[in-house]
C-alpha cells in the first residue's frame, strides 16, 4: 500500500474528471501561454487516496477571466465569484462539477509563495496541471510548508499568519478535523486561543456554513468540545460559556454546559445507530432521519436544548435552597430563535430546532403520568399536535437528554422507559390519531355559525378542539353526531 507521501497517487487522476474539461483547460492553458496548478483540497484527497469532489486551480491572476473562458470552451456552465474584492477567485459549476479558480494572492508572485498563504499546510500542496497528463511520470509535487508530512502524520498546522488573513480558517481548522479525522496539532490551537476574538470580523453566513459542515459529520461533539477549550465556541455563542461551572439538581452529574456538550456526543450515538436506543421504532425513526437536515438539526438541539437555563436559574428558599431552571424550555426556544436569525438559518431550520428545545420536557412529563396508569388519548393527541413532524425527533432528544444526566436522582431506567413512551405514542396515533383525524373535519367554523347561531371567535377553537379530541376517544363519528355533540357541549357550558 502506497504512503500519502507517495507522488505516484497522483498518476493519472486527471482521469477522475471527465476529458472534455482536462482537454479544455489544457487548450485554454496553451491559448494563454500560462500553467495551471491543482491545488488545495484535491491534491489533499489524491495523496489520501480519495477520488476529490471538485477541482481546485490556482492561477497567476484573473481567475474571473478563466472561469468565463472555461464556460466559452465547454459552452456551457455557471459562473459564480467568490470572495470579497480583494480576492482573486470565482467558481464555474459544469454538469453538477464545481472548479474552483484562484489567482495567487496579495503579494505573490510565484506558486510557492502562493501556497504559504493558504490556511493549513495540508491544503498547501501543489501540482503543475501539465505534469498529470501522462500517466508515465511520476508529478513533482510543490509543498513549500511540507504539508505531505503533516498529511502522513494526520495533523492540521495552520500556515503562516492563516488566522490573521482571515480569521474563519480558525473555524475551518475544526471542520477540517472533523471531517478528516485529524488532529489539529498544539501550536495551531494555542493560536487559535489567541486570536478567537477575531472570529467576529467573519461574515455570519460563512461561519454558519461551516458550522453546518461540522454538524454535518459524525465527531460534532469532539469539534465543539474543542472550540470549547480554545474559547472560540464562546465567541460564537456566548450564552452557552453561562453554564460553565453552573450546577444542576440530583437528576445531573455535570454543569450545564458540559451537560448539553455531553447530549451532542450522544445525539450522534443515536444517530449512528437508533434501533439500539429504540428498537421498537426503527423504520419509522430511519425515514425521519433521511429528511435533508434533519440529523444536523438534531446535533444543534441536542448542543442548545439547555440555552435557556443560565437566564432563569433561581435558588428557591421556599424548596430548601433547591436550584430551579422554570420555564429554561420556553426562554431556550426564544434565544434559539434570535440565534438563528444572527446566523442566518432558513426560517424552517430555525423554527424546527427551536420547536425541539421549547418541547424538550414535554417526553420527560409523559414519563411521569404513564407511571400512574396507561396514557391517554387526549394526552397523545396532545403531544402529537404539539410535535407535528417533529414527534420523533422530539423522542431522540430526550433520549440524548436522559443519557447526558446521571445523577442520583435520576429515575432508574429512565431510557427504557423513553423507548417503551415512544412505541406507545406511536402505536395510539396510528390506531386512533391519525384514523380519526384523516381527510376534514367533521364540522367547520361556518357550521357553528349556521347550525347554532355562534359568533365568530376564540370560542370556535375551544368547541373544534374539543370536538376533534371527541372523535379520537370515539365518541363521536359522524356529521350528524358531532352536530348533537356540540349542542351538548354548549349546553353543559351554559349551565356550568
Amino acid at each position: 500500500m502506497r504512503r500519502c507521501d507517495d507522488p505516484a497517487l497522483l498518476s493519472g487522476r486527471l482521469k477522475d474528471y471527465p476529458e472534455r474539461l482536462v482537454r479544455a483547460l489544457l487548450r485554454m492553458a496553451e491559448q494563454r501561454g500560462q500553467e495551471l496548478y491543482v491545488v488545495g483540497g484535491t491534491v489533499r484527497d489524491w495523496l489520501l487516496g480519495r477520488v476529490p469532489g471538485d477541482l481546485d486551480i490556482t492561477v497567476a491572476n484573473d481567475a474571473a477571466a478563466w472561469c468565463r473562458g472555461l464556460i466559452a470552451e465547454l459552452k456551457g456552465g455557471a459562473f459564480v465569484p467568490l470572495g470579497g474584492d480583494e480576492e482573486d477567485a470565482a467558481r464555474v459549476v459544469w454538469q453538477g462539477l464545481t472548479i474552483d479558480f484562484s489567482g495567487f494572492r496579495l503579494g505573490a508572485r510565484t506558486i510557492e509563495a502562493d501556497l504559504v498563504l493558504r490556511d493549513f499546510t495540508v491544503n498547501s500542496i501543489g501540482v503543475a496541471f501539465a505534469a498529470l497528463l501522462d500517466e508515465s511520470v511520476i508529478p513533482t509535487l510543490i509543498d513549500p510548508l511540507h504539508g505531505v508530512a503533516d498529511l502522513r502524520a494526520q495533523v492540521l498546522r495552520a500556515c503562516p499568519q492563516a488566522f490573521v488573513d482571515d480569521p474563519l480558517r480558525m473555524l475551518r481548522g475544526y471542520r477540517l478535523s472533523a471531517t478528516l479525522g485529524f488532529t489539529l496539532e498544539e501550536t495551531t490551537r494555542a493560536e487559535i486561543a489567541r486570536q478567537a476574538g477575531l472570529i467576529g470580523r467573519s461574515a455570519a453566513e460563512r461561519i454558519t456554513h461551516e458550522l453546518d459542515l461540522i454538524m454535518a459529520t459524525g465527531r460534532a461533539h469532539a469539534a465543539m468540545e474543542g472550540m470549547a477549550t480554545s474559547g472560540l465556541l464562546w465567541q460564537l455563542i456566548p450564552d452557552l460559556a453561562r453554564g460553565v461551572g453552573m450546577e444542576q439538581p440530583g437528576f445531573h452529574h455535570l454543569d450545564v454546559f458540559h451537560h448539553s456538550l455531553a447530549a451532542l456526543g450522544f445525539m450522534e450515538e443515536i444517530l449512528a445507530e437508533p434501533s439500539r436506543f429504540y428498537p421498537e421504532n426503527a423504520t419509522e425513526i430511519g425515514a425521519y432521519l433521511k429528511q435533508p437536515g434533519m440529523q444536523s438539526r438534531l446535533k444543534w438541539a441536542a448542543l442548545l436544548h439547555d440555552l435557556g437555563k443560565p437566564l432563569t436559574m433561581a435558588i428557591r428558599e421556599d424548596k430548601g435552597g433547591r436550584v430551579t431552571f422554570y420555564n429554561h424550555d420556553q426562554t431556550g426556544r426564544d434565544m434559539v430563535l434570535q440565534l438563528g436569525r444572527q446566523w442566518r438559518w432558513g426560517n424552517e431550520n430555525r423554527e424546527r430546532v427551536a420547536g425541539l428545545i421549547a418541547m424538550h420536557m414535554q417526553p420527560f412529563h409523559l414519563c411521569n403520568v404513564r407511571r400512574d396508569g396507561p396514557l391517554s388519548r387526549k394526552a397523545c393527541l396532545h403531544l402529537c399536535k404539539k410535535a407535528g413532524d417533529d414527534l420523533i425527533g422530539l423522542f431522540l432528544l430526550a433520549m440524548a437528554d436522559s443519557l447526558a444526566g446521571k445523577g442520583e436522582k435520576k429515575p432508574p431506567g429512565l431510557e427504557a422507559e423513553l423507548s417503551g413512551l415512544l412505541a406507545e405514542v406511536l402505536e395510539i396515533h396510528a390506531q386512533y390519531i391519525q384514523p380519526a383525524l384523516q381527510g376534514p373535519r367533521l364540522l367547520s367554523g361556518g357550521d357553528l355559525i349556521a347550525s347554532f347561531s355562534l359568533p365568530p371567535g376564540p370560542l370556535f377553537a375551544s368547541i373544534l378542539d374539543a370536538l376533534e379530541l371527541a372523535r379520537v376517544e370515539g365518541e363521536v363519528t359522524s356529521r350528524e353526531e358531532a352536530l348533537r355533540w356540540v349542542q351538548q357541549y354548549l349546553s353543559d357550558m351554559r349551565n356550568a
